[in-house]
């Protein structure tokens, strides 16, 4: 076998392994389930950590799609469809055993492949998305009033809510729907109305701090 294919069959079983094991699964125990020696994985990843990069840039960076940015911020289109059409391709890629085994996984140990895939959620979906609903329902944009932390839990509520059913499913083997696309699209209409009496509250109420009084430059 050429050095390469042993490498992704690696790969692939510690991609398994994982999934089932969780992070605290030694490589010995993955070498002995493959039938090779300790010593073959090092050839190949010099340590457990570098083996866990692999694992993050196969599984988690690879379904990454870098059009759902640009999507997310096409004005050409309602932001409703936009959102679902991001949500119906998200959870076609994401809804999958090993992909949401291993996302739990590592946010209950060291390995911050949850941390750094959730810097990418917020930067590239979240944070766009509360920048929209901003314009959609005409309110300051966040150059003129930075966005809120209560406004980027709103959206991360909407992402939470679809992603927990890939945490039913496959984490605590409870039923889940077969058919996802209706579940998907009544959750994007349901926080986009809730969110059209919600956000000017929010934002009326973030602009009314911000114009509050200030102690003079020099004044403790």
């Amino acid at each position: 076998m050429r050095a390469a294919e042993r490498e992704q069959l690696i790969l692939d079983e510690a991609i398994r392994f994982f999934a089932e094991r969780g992070f605290e699964g030694q490589t010995r125990e993955l070498a002995k389930r493959m039938g090779i020696t300790h010593a073959t994985i090092y050839r190949h990843f010099p340590s457990k950590e570098a083996l866990v990069e692999r694992v993050y840039e196969h599984i988690y960076l690879s379904r990454w799609n870098p059009d759902w940015g640009p999507l997310i911020r096409d004005r050409d289109r309602p932001l409703e469809a936009r959102l679902a059409q991001f949500y119906l391709e998200y959870v076609e890629r994401v809804f999958d055993y090993n992909w949401v085994r291993i996302f739990v996984s590592s946010g209950l140990k060291s390995f911050d492949i949850t941390k750094r895939y959730l810097s990418i959620v917020r930067r590239e979906i979240i944070e766009p998305a509360c920048r929209e609903l901003r314009y959609d329902l005409h309110l300051p944009d966040a150059d003129t009033l930075p966005l809120s932390e209560r406004e980027l839990e709103m959206f991360w509520g909407l992402h939470g809510r679809i992603f927990y059913m890939a945490i039913r499913r496959f984490v605590y083997g409870t039923p889940t729907p077969s058919y996802l696309d209706d579940i998907v699209r009544d959750a994007v209409a349901s926080f986009l109305n809730g969110s059209k009496d919600l956000l000017p509250k929010l934002v009326a109420e973030l602009a009314a701090k911000n114009k509050s009084p200030r102690a003079p430059a020099g004044v403790q």
